[in-house]
Parts: C-alpha cells; sequence; structure tokens
C-alpha cells in the first residue's frame, strides 16, 4: 500500500529528528509534492540566527543517506533542502513565543475584526504574542487585534525597511 503525503512526511519528520537534533537545528516545515512519476522533497530548517549554505548541506547528505536506508517514499524524487527565508512561516505555537515584537503578515480563514470593528482577513502587525489560544498583534495602522491560532490559514514573519 502506498503511503500517502502526509504518511510521507510524517516519516520524514521522524526519521529526521535525530540528525536535526544533533546539528541543533529546527524544522521550520516540510513540502512533498509529486509530479508526474517523479517528486520533490523539500525540507525548510532554521536555527538560532539562521542557517548557512553548510548547515543545509551536511543535513541534506545525513538525511540523504538515512532516507536511502528507510526507503519508504515510493517513487524518484528530488531532496531539497534551504532555509525558511526572510518571511518564514509560523506554524507552530512555540514561533509565536519565539518571535515576540516581529512584524507578521497573517492570513485567516474567514473576516475577523480588529479592535477598531474592522473586518478583515489579513493583519499585518507586531506580534505580542500568544494569550488563551489568541494571536495577539499591534496592527500597523494602530489598533490591536486577537485572532484564534486554529483559525490561522496562513502566518509568516514580514520584513521591515
Amino acid at each position: 500500500m502506498a503511503l500517502q503525503r502526509e504518511d510521507i512526511c510524517e516519516r520524514v519528520r521522524l526519521v529526521s529528528q535525530p540528525i536535526l537534533e544533533s546539528l541543533r537545528l529546527e524544522l521550520v516545515d516540510i513540502e512533498y509534492k509529486r509530479s508526474g512519476r517523479d517528486a520533490i522533497l523539500r525540507l525548510f530548517i532554521d536555527k538560532e540566527g539562521g542557517v548557512t549554505l553548510d548547515d543545509c548541506a551536511v543535513f541534506s547528505s545525513e538525511l540523504s543517506a538515512v532516507l536511502d536506508v528507510e526507503d519508504f517514499i515510493p517513487c524518484e524524487y528530488s531532496l531539497e533542502v534551504s532555509s525558511p527565508g526572510l518571511d518564514r512561516p509560523l506554524k507552530s505555537a512555540a514561533d509565536y513565543e519565539r518571535f515576540k515584537g516581529r512584524l507578521i503578515k497573517i492570513r485567516t480563514y474567514e473576516p475577523f475584526q480588529d479592535d477598531a470593528g474592522n473586518k478583515r482577513k489579513t493583519f499585518l502587525g507586531h506580534l505580542e504574542g500568544l494569550k488563551d489560544g489568541n494571536v495577539i498583534m499591534k496592527l500597523t495602522e494602530g489598533q490591536a487585534a486577537s485572532i484564534p491560532l486554529e483559525r490561522v490559514a496562513k502566518a509568516n514573519l514580514d520584513f521591515e525597511f
């Protein structure tokens, strides 16, 4: 029985964890996309102070060796490892604590009101953290917003010029 995309990502997450820990890296995200008979497996890694090209190369080499032995991906694939970039996604509750004070952009599944009564699905502002399962932000226009974490469709760091 062929593994589903979610199962492959979860198995990759599990086999990569010891490597990540030994290299003091953090797994930000995994993407697995099929394209015809082939596939692309992308892992985004990070560490305090940012990852280097050498970090990506070492992790890729070690993970590739483990994936060759485990051999659970049912087709030919390309392995890509990179940093999450300047617009790093916020994926876990810990990310919302770690990046307090940073400018972020959030898109929600449905419109929410900010504290001035404006309904919107896109919020840009400085992250104040998580409180009772809600992302607390000070929006760039001056008002505040409290967005339920489970209603966040996408959240990324944004960069200030």
